[in-house]
């Protein structure tokens, strides 16, 4: 994928007029929603956001000039990490609000409406938001951003490899490689239990859940092809 075309601002909600939209109409607007959290000592607080924008943007450039990428919601359900400095949870609640009236409002012009999810805490809103969205008449999906099976690609639970090799592909500058360490390694399944009652603190005491040594600008590059594709054939699927 071009990395041009992925973050090419014509694909943008925010830089078009409304005449622009009004013929013909707009078929699917992606929403990107991710969270403002720690993601250990050395990668930034967006990261969830920028994957999931960069994610939405690359597949939304495969599609048509018909689909557009909405201004992020940067602001998520992440209660776990909020014993970190500089995590700003808003809670499930008040991201089903934003969701559900953000859905209803753009559903007056576009026909569709997808929001692409980059936190997993994130989840358990997001199927109920589109599933309330569909019952009141409207086309909204979700569609996270996992890697696909297959690929060869490591798979950790959060600011390891993964996260760490697209974020260098994405934004390397912010990528404080030299305070990059290992967290809890533990398989997700084993650490859920804590996470859940005590927070990720109780089982990784600087946040990272898996590993990031190995991690690489051109790994990275890998498995943000492989998600904008994933995505980009779901949104096909989606409209066919």
């Amino acid at each position: 994928m071009d990395g041009d075309a992925a973050m090419s601002p014509a694909a943008t909600l925010g830089t078009r007029t409304w005449t622009e939209l009004a013929e013909p109409p707009v078929a699917t607007v992606l929403v990107p929603v991710g969270s403002t959290e720690q993601h250990g000592p050395h990668l930034p607080l967006d990261t969830d956001t920028r994957i999931a924008e960069a994610v939405a943007r690359g597949a939304a450039a495969r599609l048509s000039e018909r689909t557009l990428v909405a201004p992020a919601v940067a602001y998520g359900s992440s209660g776990e990490h909020e014993m970190f400095p500089g995590t700003v949870s808003i809670g499930q609640e008040a991201l089903r609000a934003i969701l559900v009236e953000l859905g209803r409002s753009a559903g007056r012009w576009a026909r569709r409406l997808v929001f692409v999810n980059g936190h997993g805490g994130n989840v358990v809103v997001l199927r109920g938001v589109a599933a309330l969205l569909r019952e009141e008449g409207r086309d909204a999906r979700w569609w996270g951003c996992a890697l696909p099976p297959g690929g060869g690609f490591v798979r950790d639970g959060h600011a390891g490899r993964t996260e760490t090799s697209i974020m260098l592909a994405l934004a390397p500058e912010l990528v404080r490689v030299q305070r990059a360490a290992a967290g809890n390694t533990a398989p997700m399944r084993e650490l859920l239990p804590a996470m859940m009652a005590d927070g990720v603190r109780a089982v990784s005491a600087n946040g990272v859940l898996g590993d990031p040594a190995g991690a690489s600008a051109r790994e990275g590059r890998l498995m943000l092809a492989a998600l904008i594709e994933a995505c980009a054939s779901f949104l096909g699927a989606v409209k066919r």
